[in-house]
């Protein structure tokens, strides 16, 4: 193909552009904005890859020119140091067919050109199959109507047609892995694996196993090797569940695999490729963890290229009923449910401190018991039942906390036979805070 790469940054622009012609392209250079567009208007390229951020004319609008030129067939890649989801809207709205964010290995730009060579070839549209048909099914999946959920389906959209790391932000149940899985099978990877690694649920000395795959013998009970994740998600999508509980001394060889696209698995010595576009979750302020030590900055830009904030439930209650009707579609396999008006007016009076698990948990159970009919009566019995049980599991908890943290104290006491300053130390403790919890518990 016939490129054409604008980049004020020399380096980048000489060295990308013997890379890109060491793979049989013919290449052209412009050190600005306007040298890119006087290129391009008296040449023909096929593909203009151009740096955000230049002197006399910057990427946005050598785009916006590139595709107001009726001659021009060209498809537009965006390398940027600014990667964000106003740039990715703006981008994507004016045909831009994706965007790399600086730092990035050279070879990262290749699959991208293939996509675009194949598309010219006839074997799929540049960028993505029919757009339309792609909207539809982002429509059936991420239901809603509120200005919040428009902005999300737009997002999630944007996302699908870009290649970028995402990171989705949002509080427990509010659908998170659907979104994720959405991404993915509207997206070019989607004919290649999704693999789901919920990091929560492994503790820090086994989750380097399963993300990168061990050796055999590489621990004790490693009795054969292991594939990892990534392997397994190999050309496809890797959803990082819940990134945030990540461990820290686990994170920078996580930013290594993202950034430089290779891995080891436990135990070996070799270098492995790894062809994976991240996606990842949250539940929590990364920039608070950020401040606290217990995330690392560089990793966080990495994962946040674009960014997807999806709302609770209870911030867009009108989509409520929408959402229950699509919602019983899946639960009523022998014939269709039906949701009376004084459920819905329950429904949209709820606070959802759940999210749309809680809701779809609640919808199902009244439809199991209501015998394919969720009335308002139903209803209200069911979220009574569920909020004692809340009610009942905090107080417990509450309640195991004092008495464990009661005992910790009484057995630090007697270890140190009464001396509250080495009890103290003991547990980690400042002496005032210990004094202060010896007479909370009536033990001072």
């Amino acid at each position: 193909m016939r490129i054409l790469v604008a980049d004020d940054e020399r380096i980048k622009l000489v060295t990308l552009a013997n890379d890109l012609a060491a793979r049989g392209h013919e290449v052209d250079t412009a050190g600005d904005g306007a040298e890119a567009l006087d290129k391009f208007t008296s040449g023909s390229f096929d593909v203009v890859v151009t740096d955000l951020k230049m002197p006399k004319i910057d990427g946005i609008e050598l785009l916006k020119r590139i595709k107001q030129d009726p001659r021009a067939d060209a498809e537009v890649i965006i390398m940027t140091a600014y990667g964000s989801i106003p740039l990715a809207v703006e981008a994507g709205k004016l045909g831009a067919f994706d965007f790399l964010t600086k730092p990035f290995n050279n070879e990262d730009i290749f699959p991208l050109l293939d996509r675009i060579a194949s598309a010219r070839r006839g074997k799929e549209p540049a960028s993505g199959e029919a757009a339309e048909k792609t909207i539809d099914k982002i429509d059936q999946a991420v239901v809603g109507q509120s200005t919040p959920m428009r902005s999300v389906r737009r997002l999630v959209e944007i996302c699908a047609r870009s290649d970028a790391n995402v990171l989705l932000c949002g509080e427990t149940g509010v659908g998170k892995d659907l979104i994720a899985l959405t991404i993915h099978r509207n997206s070019h990877r989607r004919a290649a694996p999704f693999v789901k690694v919920g990091c929560t649920l492994f503790p820090s000395q086994l989750i380097e196993s399963e993300l990168y795959g061990h050796e055999k013998g590489a621990f004790t009970g490693a009795e054969q090797r292991r594939l990892g994740r990534f392997e397994l998600a190999e050309g496809g999508t890797l959803y990082l569940d819940d990134v945030d509980d990540i461990p820290l001394e686990q994170q920078t060889k996580l930013l290594r695999a993202i950034e430089e696209k290779t891995f080891e698995r436990v135990g070996a010595a070799d270098e492995r490729k790894a062809d994976v576009r991240i996606v990842a979750s949250t539940k929590k302020d990364l920039l608070q963890k950020i401040a606290a030590g217990e995330f690392r900055q560089d990793l966080y830009y990495r994962l946040e290229v674009l960014r997807i904030d999806v709302p609770p439930l209870r911030e867009r209650l009108d989509d409520v009923p929408m959402l229950s009707e699509h919602l019983l579609k899946r639960f009523a396999k022998d014939g269709p449910g039906q949701l009376e008006p004084s459920a819905v007016e329950i429904l949209k009076r709820h606070d959802w401190p759940g999210n749309v698990r809680e809701l779809a948990h609640l919808l199902q159970r009244a439809y199991l018991i209501g015998g394919g009919v969720v009335g308002g009566d139903l209803l209200l019995k069911e979220l009574r039942a569920a909020a004692k049980k809340r009610r009942v599991r905090s107080g417990h908890f509450q309640e195991t906390i004092e008495k464990t943290e009661r005992e910790l104290l009484q057995s630090a006491l007697e270890e140190s036979q009464g001396n509250k300053s080495a009890a103290a130390a003991a547990l980690g403790m400042k002496l005032s805070t210990f004094r202060d919890k010896l007479v909370k518990h009536g033990l001072g």
